[in-house]
């Protein structure tokens, strides 16, 4: 069997006969076991290579496609809906009085559970932009230049309010660990638009206030073969590790490496069904185009002056979400299909007046200069940009901050065929999402089928059940699909 020649099931089960157990005894019964453990495989190792990059399991598109890529600006740390894209003239009104009870009996809270619950009125001002008036905080200046572009969602909730399992939650649609994320589901059923690249790719930047750790979890392909994880790149230095060759070998000889080693593994394929066995062989060909398509990427020498100004970036490649923005860009021109750039430091606690003017100031040139750029390249169309953290914050204080809050918080998304406009709202002090509620399943269900696919038709199946993005739950927002 070679790489072109989808393994199934049933021939994985053949290949644990009795000559395979006893050749491989060591592994005892367990390789018996893992013939049925490992089921959820089998399908996913039919993805094979094409002539630009890698298919996808799906042969047909269930719905007519207005998206090709996804750019994921998760804003890590959970963003203040009430200083960035919710303005509560009310909540203003009742600064520092008794927050109402009954907007808050019996509700989870986070680290304020017990506590005297005050009001904490916006500490920013808000403007209307665009021809929809949308109302956007006064710290995001730039964002409110593209407000035609943006489609606010200002009804989600979610349903973990740590970050962590917060984070998991908005990628995986799960806390159980082992859930692919959402960049591995769009690999696994889209493939990918480019051999030179990963498909999949995340990029990580830091805030000076609130920067709460990510874990790789967070972009892990879980139940799914490892060749649709997702794969950091370092934001500041070398991209990728040990890239490039050691002094004294050569290009040639590093060739002939990739193939032997190809070649022993296509007669390990031979003996046994693994799908692991064409990640391993897939890998080692990516790893040899990388190095030289990771320097042509990151070499942004001919990018030119007024493009760095216009994203605000004042060294390529130096760790900033300025940089992450325009290196994101480039990527979506090559034909990655899903970008991941986190930036951390939305988790304000305290003093969130000085917080959120740092993290605005980091983030809102960037993203605008994104969109902008995306638009002036005619790639907004079929480019979905989502912008958005893991959850909101409470409109209640917390010593100078505000603490998590689950049952509301604002996103938005630009390009990829959504609407311009604002959809959802929260009640008048914004506590709780009431009109139009968006559920983080809603939200991966809308994004799926921007990109052509059915959240219901997207599974794979791991111990007896039909995996999927949105679990059993998830309605596509059909009032935002342009």
């Amino acid at each position: 069997m070679n790489m072109k020649t989808p393994p199934d099931f049933d021939s994985f089960a053949r290949s644990v006969n009795r000559r395979s157990f006893l050749t491989q005894s060591a592994y005892g019964l367990g390789g018996m076991a893992l013939a049925s453990l490992m089921e959820k495989a089998y399908s996913a190792a039919a993805v094979v290579p094409n002539d630009h990059g890698m298919r996808g399991v799906l042969s047909k598109l269930h719905f007519p496609p207005k998206a090709k890529r996804v750019i994921h600006l998760c804003m890590a740390g959970g963003p203040s809906h009430l200083e960035t894209l919710d303005w509560k003239p009310e909540l203003r009104r009742l600064d520092g009085q008794a927050f109402p009870e009954s907007f808050t009996k019996g509700q989870q809270l986070a680290q304020l559970q017990g506590s005297v619950l005050k009001a904490r009125g916006p500490i920013c001002d808000f403007s209307k932009h665009g021809a929809n008036g949308i109302e956007i905080s006064n710290h995001f200046p730039e964002m409110a230049t593209i407000a035609d572009e943006m489609c606010v969602i200002r009804s989600m909730q979610t349903e973990q309010i740590n970050h962590d399992t917060a984070h998991a939650f908005m990628n995986t649609g799960s806390i159980i660990k082992g859930r692919p994320s959402m960049g591995s589901w769009l690999l696994y059923g889209l493939g990918s638009d480019t051999q030179d690249l990963p498909g999949f790719v995340v990029l990580t930047s830091q805030g000076g206030n609130g920067a709460q750790p990510v874990s790789a979890r967070q972009w892990s392909s879980g139940v799914l073969p490892s060749k649709f994880q997702g794969i950091q790149f370092q934001a500041k230095g070398d991209p990728v590790h040990y890239l490039g060759n050691p002094d004294g070998y050569c290009q040639s000889t590093q060739r002939q490496v990739v193939e032997e080693v190809n070649r022993l593994n296509g007669l390990l394929e031979e003996d046994r069904v693994d799908p692991e066995i064409q990640t391993r062989i897939a890998q080692y060909e990516m790893a040899f185009r990388m190095q030289s398509s990771v320097p042509d990427l990151t070499d942004m020498s001919k990018e030119p002056p007024s493009m760095l100004e216009k994203y605000g970036v004042k060294r390529p490649g130096d760790g900033s979400f300025a940089s992450n923005c325009l290196l994101a860009r480039r990527m979506a021109e090559r034909g990655v299909r899903m970008i991941q750039l986190y930036h951390r430091g939305w988790d304000h606690h305290g003093d969130i007046a000085g917080g959120i003017k740092e993290a605005a100031g980091a983030c809102d040139k960037p993203v605008a200069a994104l969109i902008s750029d995306l638009k002036q390249r005619g790639m907004l169309d079929d480019t979905l940009v989502l912008w958005g953290g893991e959850f909101g914050r409470t409109p209640m204080g917390q010593g100078s901050g505000r603490d998590h809050h689950i049952l509301a918080f604002s996103v938005f998304m630009a390009g990829g065929g959504v609407k311009p406009g604002t959809y959802g709202a929260t009640d008048e002090l914004g506590y709780r999402s009431v009109e139009n509620v968006v559920s983080v399943h809603d939200l991966h269900a809308t994004m799926l089928k921007l990109l052509g696919i059915d959240h219901r038709q997207l599974t794979v199946k791991f111990q007896g059940l039909d995996v999927r993005l949105t679990g059993i739950a998830g309605q596509a927002v059909d009032r935002i699909i342009a």
